[in-house]
């Protein structure tokens, strides 16, 4: 290969990255658009939004104060705010993230896979944790456990639903369980095992998904279900940036 030559290839490959880069922006960006309907206020739009990008920024940690200071700010309230306290619907958001997946990766050999990972915690405060057993961990260890529901095809995988395991020990003490905000209605859920381990290493890995400092029930709902928007966002810009590929592929054979 002559300089010339190289330096064509070095451009083109740039050109490419800068193209899968674009696609990836205008990606997220038209997934926040389409989840905003969600939020009321046009600050707590803007701040997911934000949040968002920072699960999937180059975080060391994605707790509440790395958190903060991805997003420029003096303390992490701002971040506690959005999953405490702020007026959002966690469910309608996660309807849209099912919409979007199915739309993105769907296809006639699409599956449903649904399996459960623990979450290791100090502490009692925490909503469902508990002294059982965490596949994470490999025995039994003070943790939260949770169910998740993936939607996989050729195209990728990603989450679509979510639920906390609620112990027997905790639907035995509404003191409790009013202490951590978890609604009286709310029974015990129990997960089928299918292994999706690739997933959640991914996900615990790539936006965090284990790495929340939240308390209460409806907080673990709301950090799980951005993580999961997150985390589909990503599996979509990787299946875009594949086609891209792969077309980059077809037209430099055919032109060979």
């Amino acid at each position: 290969m002559t300089t010339k030559e190289g330096t064509e290839q070095a451009s083109r490959q740039e050109e490419r990255e800068l193209s899968i880069i674009g696609q990836s922006a205008q990606a997220l960006a038209e997934l926040v658009v389409r989840i905003g309907s969600h939020f009321r206020r046009a600050e707590v739009r803007k701040r997911v939004g934000r949040y968002l990008q920072g699960l999937l920024a180059e975080v060391s940690r994605k707790n509440g104060w790395q958190m903060a200071e991805e997003l420029g700010e003096a303390n992490a309230h701002g971040v506690q705010r959005l999953l405490e306290e702020a007026d959002w619907d966690e469910e309608a958001v996660r309807d849209e993230l099912r919409t979007y997946v199915i739309e993105q990766l769907g296809e006639p050999a699409g599956i449903l896979v649904v399996d459960e990972t623990g979450f290791v915690k100090k502490g009692k405060k925490s909503a469902g944790v508990a002294r059982q057993y965490s596949g994470t961990a490999g025995r039994r260890e003070n943790s939260q456990v949770g169910v998740f529901l993936s939607y996989a095809s050729s195209k990728g995988a990603a989450f679509i639903d979510r639920a906390l395991y609620l112990p027997e020990e905790w639907t035995q003490d509404r003191v409790r369980c009013r202490e951590a905000g978890i609604p009286d209605e709310v029974v015990r859920v129990t997960g089928s095992r299918w292994k999706i381990e690739e997933g959640y290493e991914q996900a615990k890995g790539e936006v965090g998904l284990d790495q929340y400092e939240v308390r209460t029930w409806r907080a673990w709902y709301r950090y799980m279900t951005l993580a999961l928007v997150a985390y589909a966002a990503l599996v979509v810009m990787r299946a875009l940036a594949r086609a891209q590929e792969k077309k980059v592929e077809a037209l430099a054979s055919g032109s060979s």
